[in-house]
Parts: C-alpha cells; sequence; structure tokens
C-alpha cells in the first residue's frame, strides 16, 4: 500500500493521555463519587434498569489500582456514521488491555452490532492496530446501523460472548448506539452473564452532549474540515466578487455543526434551526432575511456572499413540518402506489392538490418544482419523508431569488443575485484526526479500559475539562442512565439518551447573535486555514470555538 507523508508522519504521533492516566496501569486508582439519578422520568428509568440505575459517577486519579487481576477478553465495536477518531478509540484501548496483560486480547467485530450478532470478527495484533493509528474512517472494521434492542438479539450477544470467553464490550457510537448499550447491559447484568458493557461517545453533529459529555468525538475535526472549505468559499466569492454561495453543512437535526462553522468563518448568514424553531419562522421570513443581506450588501457594490443552512433546518419551520405530516398521511397505505403510478408530474400535482389543506398547498405552490419533487422521493422504512434528500440550500437560493425579483420589480433592488451551492457532508467525517481528537479519542479508549479492570457496567468513558491542554483533562465514568428521559417513539416510550440542541440562551449562540448583524452587511470572512498537525500548540492543539466559549 502506498502511504502518502502526512500518513506515515501520524502513525508515528503519540496522542496526549490526561495526567491520572499516565505512568502505567498499575498507578491507577479509582475515586467514586455520589449515586446518579436520570436527567428526567426518574421512576420509569429506575424501573427499566434495576441493575444498573444509580450507579455512582467515578473519577481516575493517580495511586494503587486495586482491580483485581484476571485476564480480560475485550470487544469493540463502531455504530452508526463515521466520525474522525474512531480508530483512535480503538488503538487506546489496544494499548491499555496489551499493557495491563499481554495475555489480554482484543476482539474488533465487524460492521457495526451486526457483527456481534453474526460473530464475525477479528482479533487485533499489533501490525494490525499499527496500520491505522491516527488515522480517519471506521475501514478498521467497518461500522452499520444495525441496532441491538430485542431479547433475541441480546441472547445471540450473551452467546458470543461465551463462546469467546469475552469478559466485556466497547460500544462506540451516537446517542441511539449508547441507548442500546446502556439496555444490553442492563441485560448482562440481569442474567448474570459476568459481561460488561462500556460506551464512548461519537457524533460530528455534536447533539451527544450534556453537562457530563462536553463534546463528542470527531466535532472537531469534522467543523474544522468544514470550515477550511467554507474559508476557502469566502475568499473565493471576495475574489470574483459575483456569487452568493449557499452551503448547507451536515448535522442532522441540531445546528451545533453550522454554528462552529460560522463562528470560525464568520459568514454573512448562518440560519440555526432551533431558532427558526422558537420563532416560528416561515419559509418566506427566513427567505426575506436572507434576501435583506443580499440587498444590504449590493446597495454597498457587493454582489456576492456565504450563506451556511443547517441540514434539517426545513424540519424546524412549522408550515414545513405540517406540509410533511400531510405528506406522509397523504402517502399512507396503498395511496403511495396509486400516487406512483400516475404518469406525468402534472397528474401527481393534481393528486396533491386534492389531498393537501390549503394552507399545506399554499406552502407546497412557492416550493421550486425539483424541492417539490424531492418530497416525493423514496420514503423511509417508516413510509416518511426523509428530508435529509430535500436540497435545502436549492431551495432557499430559488426562494431569496424570486424576493429579490419582487423587489427589483417595486424598485427596492438593482443589484446582480447569482446563486451557487455546496453540500459539506461525507467529506468531514472521515479526515485525519485533529490533535484534539486524535488525543480525545485515544483517551476514551484507554479510559475505556480502566472502567472494565474495575468492574463497571453500562458506564460511558468519560472524558471532561477539554477546554484545557491534555495533561489537565479528567479521566472517568459515568451510568449511561443518568443522560436518559422517556420519549415516545412508534407509539410506544421507550428510554433514550435525551438529544441535546443548540441552546439559545447558551454563550455560542449568544456570540453569534452579537455578531451577526454587521456579518450580514460587511465582508468578515475568517478563513482558518487546513487543520495544523505540527507546530506550536496554540495553533495545532486548539478547541472548537464553542468549547472555548462555553467553557470560558
Amino acid at each position: 500500500m502506498t502511504l502518502s507523508s502526512l500518513q506515515k508522519a501520524r502513525y508515528e504521533y503519540v496522542p496526549k493521555l490526561p495526567s491520572m492516566l499516565r505512568g502505567g496501569i498499575s498507578e491507577i486508582s479509582v475515586l467514586e463519587g455520589a449515586e446518579t439519578k436520570s436527567v428526567a422520568d426518574c421512576e420509569k428509568i429506575s424501573a427499566l434498569f434495576p441493575n444498573t440505575y444509580g450507579k455512582k459517577e467515578i473519577v481516575f486519579k493517580k495511586g494503587q489500582n486495586t482491580a483485581p487481576a484476571k485476564k480480560q477478553v475485550v470487544g469493540v465495536i463502531l455504530s452508526g456514521g463515521q466520525a474522525p477518531g474512531g480508530h483512535n478509540v480503538i488503538c487506546g484501548l489496544y494499548d491499555a488491555i496489551k499493557s495491563t496483560n499481554p495475555e489480554n486480547e482484543l476482539y474488533g467485530f465487524k460492521n457495526g452490532p451486526i457483527g456481534l450478532i453474526e460473530d464475525d470478527f477479528v482479533v487485533f495484533d499489533d501490525a494490525y492496530i499499527d496500520a491505522y493509528r491516527n488515522t480517519g474512517g471506521f475501514d478498521i472494521i467497518g461500522s452499520g446501523r444495525t441496532k441491538l434492542e430485542t431479547k433475541e438479539q441480546f441472547a445471540i450477544v450473551a452467546d458470543v460472548c461465551k463462546k469467546h470467553g469475552i469478559t466485556a464490550v466497547v460500544i462506540i457510537g451516537g446517542d441511539d448506539s449508547n441507548t442500546n448499550a446502556a439496555v444490553l447491559a442492563e441485560y448482562f447484568a440481569a442474567n448474570n452473564t459476568g459481561v460488561q458493557v462500556i460506551g464512548c461517545p461519537k457524533t460530528i453533529d455534536g447533539d451527544l452532549k450534556n453537562e457530563d459529555i462536553e463534546c463528542s468525538f470527531g466535532f472537531d475535526t469534522a467543523t474544522k474540515t468544514y470550515s477550511e472549505i467554507i474559508g476557502n468559499i469566502g475568499r473565493d466569492a471576495n475574489s470574483a466578487k459575483k456569487y452568493w454561495h449557499f452551503v448547507k453543512v451536515m448535522g442532522r437535526s441540531a445546528s451545533h455543526v453550522a454554528l462552529e462553522c460560522a463562528l470560525t468563518t464568520q459568514p454573512n448568514i448562518c440560519l440555526i434551526s432551533e431558532e427558526v424553531a422558537a420563532k416560528k419562522m416561515s419559509l418566506s421570513e427566513i427567505a426575506d432575511y436572507i434576501a435583506d443581506s443580499v440587498a444590504n450588501r449590493a446597495a454597498k457594490g457587493m454582489n456576492f456572499g456565504v450563506a451556511l443552512i443547517p441540514e434539517g433546518v426545513v424540519e424546524f419551520v412549522p408550515e414545513f413540518s405540517v406540509l410533511i405530516a400531510e405528506i406522509n398521511e397523504l402517502l399512507a397505505g396503498s395511496r403511495a402506489d396509486e400516487f406512483n403510478a400516475l404518469p406525468t408530474w402534472a397528474d401527481k400535482y393534481a393528486f396533491i392538490e386534492k389531498g393537501l389543506t390549503k394552507a399545506s398547498m399554499e406552502v407546497f405552490a412557492i416550493l421550486p418544482e425539483g424541492i417539490q419533487q424531492q418530497l416525493f422521493l423514496e420514503r423511509d422504512p417508516h413510509g416518511n419523508v426523509q428530508v435529509s434528500l430535500i436540497e435545502s440550500e436549492k431551495l432557499f437560493s430559488a426562494l431569496v431569488a424570486d424576493k429579490l425579483k419582487a423587489r427589483k420589480a417595486a424598485g427596492a433592488y438593482s443589484g446582480k443575485f447569482t446563486p451557487i451551492h455546496h453540500f459539506l457532508g461525507y467529506e468531514g467525517r472521515c479526515a485525519f484526526p485533529s490533535n484534539f481528537d486524535a488525543d480525545y479519542c485515544y483517551s476514551l479508549g484507554y479510559n475505556a479500559f480502566m472502567l472494565i479492570q474495575y468492574g463497571y457496567n453500562g458506564y460511558l468513558s468519560k472524558i471532561s475539562n477539554l477546554s484545557k491542554p491534555a495533561t489537565e483533562w479528567v479521566a472517568g465514568g459515568m451510568p449511561i442512565t443518568k443522560m436518559m428521559n422517556i420519549e415516545r417513539r412508534h407509539g410506544e416510550d421507550k428510554p433514550v439518551i435525551k438529544k441535546a440542541l443548540v441552546e439559545l440562551d447558551g454563550k455560542p449562540f449568544k456570540f453569534f447573535k452579537a455578531h451577526r448583524d454587521s456579518w450580514a452587511v460587511e465582508t468578515s470572512y475568517v478563513y482558518p486555514g487546513a487543520i495544523q498537525y505540527y507546530g506550536p500548540a496554540e495553533v495545532c492543539d486548539i478547541t472548537t470555538k464553542t468549547l472555548a466559549l462555553e467553557k470560558e
């Protein structure tokens, strides 16, 4: 295999650990804190997790390791979408396992949770692990989105663990995956399997976050990768001076990615989905808000700009949410086949017009035809519109063009508007992890084994104090049940980890809000450039603007 110079150099990078995890496994002791409660619905969560609820938070410290000595065979899976640093979680876990006892083993189950069910695995050795240190991607064992949630699945996993003598399973994933980890841990405890489950917080979306998880891994690298591109686009816009760039950024429901990129690059416009919902903004109001920036800049002779659009913003527009719900109802059951059998878009449009309420039809009618048709693309497994397929960056540029056309006809606008569209998604999920993510992820993996060695089950590997240098980070663990509440899913009450949306009273959003009016009119772009891996710490080890503002 041909390697790039950077790839070779990154293999040799030695990730930094929190001070309490340095100096050898034999010198790490544990300090237990107070018992925990779930963030909400305590009685219901407690009843669902009688064996793993209410456990104590813990932190590791320097001292004599008092964990009982025994051979450990650990299984690990990568679950869900890729995030930079996943390989380093596994590398940190492997190094801790082997430094404790060379006879210990680490099984990597392939292609996500399905690997555990199908007993498809690789046993890691030094050569295998060394080929993936400090690299992006999840290709070390692959990932998948199979959910571990039924007792039948749990029983199969328990049998697989028993077959290989596995003492613990580490699940690296997002909120759903760690919810599944908690349920699996409870099953293992209730059935006296002797197998522990430890979770690690992963997602570039930034929505796996709370008072205990300061940052999910991958968020730092992904937002730095996107910000480099957005900065480049801003510089191109300022050079050509004739294009408006509409940039959609990945982030599923929450707008953490868009907000971080805005704080880093200072575009003219950045929509925040949570604010759209709070203000109950209509599509027309959002289009007018963007058009105001276009017109005000044009009045200064600047017919160019940059607008950031969060991936899931349309779901937060109340009138659009109602439209989506009506379309889902309209195509329920066999009616979807009836709709799909219609020969032309005109026939389909007439079908839609008959089925929607007057208010929703008015919303539908203002959408560009391409967006209208995207609403009727392939449904998800539950028969619903796949909102992620909607090209919202094109939707808003088209609505803005209509607004400007009307303003021009009224003599209120005389500029030029030429939009260009971008979607930044997969580009950020497998980038070489930043030093922050390389260090953070290695620490999460190393720390996960300490939780295993001390016998904890249903815990999340927790590294905190992340705005400080890595030596000052704090390693420990918390019961996953502490993060859970009850939500209605598919007609049933389900225990889930509460998603973290952008807080409109939080410091990052307040900083953005205080500056965005000037950014909307002026050209204030910042050009962060590529992620730096070598050089002074203030360049290479900086964390996100979001984390820095939150910890001020």
